[in-house]
């Protein structure tokens, strides 16, 4: 069974939500894991819940916004001095803006594919030498928004359809190097996103350490196989009417 003992992650958007669940569940796996947020109290509140659970100085939070390219490099480079070269990047942090074209904003609109979908470029900008050093592996978390459209979407969905067109265009790109990238795309997950609070209501929904288990396992997969695109849903929706 591969090991990933010792190997470092990158973890964009890791003090809540799946980017916490991906990052717990990596470093149950003995990986040493570099954390992010907008907030540097929440990125060290984070990552020292993390290293109390058995893990103590498995995991280091940093401040760094994905719209910024420059922090995105400062932070690798922390990842760098702490643990050593980049093994996976996970790309994660999101946001979501919902309303009808005529409500939308212009700043919701920019913040949405800022942070969505250039975000992502920024991150994979920073780490991209490092994985091509490690022959490491690059995951963005996209949604099924990045195929299905909906009503009041209009800047989640193109942030979503550009992401899944991005990442694998991204995978034929870099594959010559043994560079592996996936884009995992749920449906329905028990985050706070878009202001959700998580509760006994979501239990039905996708939990964060489960998409953490998916990264876990795509990682682990034969060197030989890859699955670029992943659709993954909850398995029993609540039925409507």
């Amino acid at each position: 069974m591969k090991t990933l003992k010792n190997k470092v992650a990158y973890v964009t958007g890791g003090s809540k939500g799946i980017g916490y669940g991906v990052a717990e569940s990596l470093i149950k796996e003995g990986v040493n894991v570099v954390i992010t947020s907008r907030n540097k109290q929440s990125a060290d509140k984070a990552a020292n819940e993390l290293n109390g659970k058995g893990h103590p100085g498995k995991v280091v939070g940093v401040e760094a916004d994905v719209r910024e390219i420059d922090a995105q490099a400062k932070a690798v480079a922390v990842a760098n001095e702490h643990f050593g070269p980049v093994d996976y990047v996970i790309a994660n942090a999101g946001v979501g803006h919902f309303a009808p074209i005529e409500e939308l904003t212009a700043e919701q609109w920019q913040q949405t594919i800022d942070i969505n979908l250039t975000g992502v470029f920024n991150t994979v900008k920073a780490g991209l030498e490092d994985l091509k050093k490690t022959e490491g592996y690059l995951l963005t978390i996209a949604s099924l928004a990045g195929t299905n459209f909906f009503a009041k979407g209009s800047a989640y969905n193109a942030s979503k359809f550009g992401l899944v067109g991005f990442t694998q265009a991204v995978m034929m790109d870099v594959r010559q190097y043994g560079v592996k990238v996936s884009t995992i795309m749920p449906g329905s997950v028990a985050t706070h996103f878009n202001g959700n609070q998580p509760d006994e209501k979501d239990a039905w929904k996708i939990q964060s350490e489960d998409i953490g288990q998916m990264v876990v396992d795509l990682i682990k997969m034969p060197a030989r196989t890859l699955p670029s695109k992943v659709e993954v849903r909850p398995a029993m929706p609540p039925v409507k009417g």
